[in-house]
């Protein structure tokens, strides 16, 4: 059995479309993510005290875990948010085939 690589699964949100498909292709192009998803939703939060509802894109994004660090912090470069939603959660389980696929693409 090969060796799997630790995966992350890291969800950020963005306020339209056309923002999250620039950070999606950047993230894609610098190697920091093997594969970006975009969905749109509707976010129900509390900002500076009131309670607020807006339509954002989540941008789901697949890669290694030692890439976190690094694709943090392009995230907090070109987000437009004061307060970033930056949320990586691990990989459990992954088909052999596409966890090969992500250490591919996101090495050099």
């Amino acid at each position: 059995m090969a060796e799997r690589a630790e995966l992350l699964l890291v969800l950020t949100t963005f306020p339209g479309p056309e923002q999250a498909r620039e950070a999606a292709s950047l993230l894609v192009e610098k190697k920091l993510a093997a594969c970006c998803t975009l969905l749109d939703g509707t976010s129900i939060y509390f900002w500076q005290g009131k309670k607020c509802q807006d339509q954002e894109v989540v941008l789901l994004i697949k890669t290694r875990a030692e890439l976190y660090p690094e694709l943090e912090q392009k995230i907090k470069e070109i987000h437009p948010y004061e307060v970033q939603e930056i949320i990586a959660l691990p990989v459990t389980l992954a088909s052999q085939a596409y966890s090969d696929w992500i250490k591919d693409v996101t090495s050099d």
